[in-house]
């Protein structure tokens, strides 16, 4: 692998700006730059879950979504790269795959339970601003196809691993009380 980056104080971003991928210079303020800021975070925060014990398929997935995240700033990062459909019709199978054996809800559940579910649960909402932070570029700019789909079934196939993982460890989940 080539060194990408051999300083990494550069000291350009000193008045406001920052750098895309293609030499283009923004304001760190653009909704390009806010798009990207929710994905890395949100990736961040998966790299916590990472660090709880899941189960071997659960830890797989997470780092292909990690991957994924990567991928889709790097498209917005770089507006000519692609973030293609494979990713989506990837995640459609996790959703599928991981609801299929998941009772069916009759009220909503607080975010919780073991300590790996709940830091679930806060990438779940991190994915969800992650969502309308693209919604807002795609309102300005053009932007990868499938991005908006791919950060809406993430939040759901989040939510839909946090029951899991309560599921598998034996913890019940706490129905919201009217």
């Amino acid at each position: 692998m080539a060194n990408r980056l051999s300083k990494i104080v550069t000291r350009t971003g000193d008045k406001g700006t920052t750098g895309l991928a293609d030499g283009t210079r923004v304001e760190k303020h653009c909704a390009r730059i806010h798009a990207i800021g929710s994905i890395d975070e949100l990736n961040s925060h998966l790299g916590v879950l990472l660090a709880e014990t899941l189960l071997d398929d659960v830890r797989d997935l997470m780092l292909h979504i990690q991957h994924d995240l990567f991928d889709l700033g790097g498209a917005l990062a770089y507006p000519a790269a692609q973030f293609t459909e494979d990713k989506l019709l990837y995640m459609d199978t996790a959703i599928a795959h991981y609801n299929a054996d998941l009772p069916p809800l009759k009220e909503f559940i607080l975010p919780g339970g073991t300590r790996a579910a709940a830091q679930c649960h806060v990438a779940r909402t991190v994915a969800r601003r992650a969502e309308r932070d693209f919604n807002a570029l795609a309102q300005l700019e053009t932007v990868p196809q499938y991005g908006l789909p791919y950060l809406n079934r993430l939040s759901d196939l989040l939510f839909i691993l946090c029951r899991e993982i309560n599921r598998t460890m034996g913890q019940k989940e706490t129905l919201w009380q009217r």
